[in-house]
């Protein structure tokens, strides 16, 4: 792989299953293997462009993981792929975008080429994104009772519509790139 391909971490403490997404990905980007969480804080570094996260493993969780690297100022973006059924409190969660398994090879590819897009934006599109996928993961997944009765809820959504009007200017910029789009789309 050459040295200007995009480097793409996949953390999961299930060995098949790191193996069978790295091997998804690695006719097109630079892949790192991690099997456990430390293992993972080890190889992140300035180079790594996407991380592909478990939530659920023994010894330090994927949660610990995606904490130490958002204190580390990394501006590596993060999916975390994981069978474990969003709640409210992925809300607070640093992450990019949220796939819960099983996960086709089209979703993770497509999934680590829009991150790939997101690295190019400034600080408050890339808050806007994430917060527009927990919204989405969330409202999959919950009931709209269970949504409108929850205050943290509330406030992504307001957060959400207070970013929309303030990255609206910069939408037709965007125009070309579908995920841009797409969650505009979302809040429709």
């Amino acid at each position: 792989m050459a040295a200007d391909e995009p480097t793409i971490l996949v953390v999961d403490d299930e060995k098949d299953v790191t193996d069978l997404y790295a091997t998804w990905l690695e006719d097109s980007f630079e892949v790192r293997r991690a099997y456990e969480g430390r293992e993972a804080l080890d190889l992140l570094d300035d180079e790594v462009n996407v991380v592909l996260l478990d939530r659920r493993m023994p010894g330090l969780s994927g949660d610990e993981v995606l904490a130490d690297l958002r204190d580390r100022d990394l501006r590596s973006r993060v999916v975390m792929v994981t069978a474990v059924k969003p709640d409210f409190d992925i809300i607070e969660m640093g992450f990019d975008d949220y796939l819960v398994k099983p996960v086709s090879k089209d979703d993770l590819y497509t999934t680590v080429e829009g991150m790939l897009t997101r690295v190019e934006y400034d600080d408050q599109l890339q808050e806007y994104f994430s917060l527009v996928s927990k919204k989405a993961v969330l409202e999959s997944e919950k009931s709209e009772e269970e949504l409108a009765e929850n205050d943290e809820y509330q406030r992504l959504t307001t957060r959400v519509e207070t970013l929309r009007e303030t990255v609206d200017d910069a939408r037709s910029t965007f125009e070309d790139h579908d995920d841009f789009v797409g969650a505009f789309q979302d809040l429709t």
